[in-house]
């Protein structure tokens, strides 16, 4: 008699990722078509912009927290990307206004189950946080932004600013660009935040 056996085939384990992402994926897109609409909203506070030797400096508070569904889309190894745009112009009695400055700031918020942190990268740099909370926190503490330098600006002509912090949602990945559309609790953002002041002169 001749044994006869069927070889057991194994997945490579890069190929076991790539299918536990993608599930992971297609529940939490599953999860917002079904789940309860929470609105996701954010709100500037406190702003100020001060001439340096050579930069204006803007700092400012974000007060914003993630929906479930974002925080548990972090906790799954998707990463997320929050944006802080700034712009800056002129007014022109003639013609449209002059758009001085415009800039965006661009974190990118991911967690790593290995050491069970969580990371915020900002171009090279990157800090490491135990939680969420501390990761959120210091991201939404906009501290020493140099949005300009000092001989960009007229001295003591008024300039009107305004800032924006919000989730790129064209950043994640397709299946959950897709919930994301119109939905709130896929969503972060806040509304613009307006005010003038005068070049060479702090202003809060």
């Amino acid at each position: 008699m001749t044994d006869s056996s069927t070889p057991c085939l194994k997945k490579p384990p890069e190929r076991r990722q790539f299918l536990r992402s993608a599930f992971s994926l297609a529940i939490l897109a599953g999860l917002g078509r079904s789940s309860g609409v929470r609105a996701a909203e954010a709100e500037i506070r406190n702003v100020s912009i001060y001439a340096s030797d050579d930069l204006y400096i803007l700092n400012a508070d974000v007060v914003a927290e993630l929906t479930p569904l974002l925080a548990d889309a972090v906790s799954r190894g998707v990463s997320l990307y929050f944006v802080t745009e700034f712009e800056l112009s002129a007014s022109r009695w003639y013609w449209l206004d002059e758009e001085v400055v415009s800039k965006l700031l661009t974190y990118r918020l991911s967690y790593h189950s290995l050491t069970r942190q969580y990371r915020l990268t900002s171009g090279a740099l990157h800090q490491t946080f135990p939680s969420l909370e501390d990761a959120l926190r210091t991201m939404l503490r906009i501290r020493n932004w140099g949005i300009t330098d000092r001989n960009t600006l007229r001295m003591g002509r008024s300039y009107n600013a305004a800032l924006r912090f919000r989730l790129d949602v064209g950043e994640l990945p397709k299946p959950l660009q897709v919930s994301a559309f119109g939905r709130k609790d896929w969503n972060l953002s806040s509304e613009w935040y307006r005010w003038t002041f005068v070049a060479g002169r702090e202003i809060k």
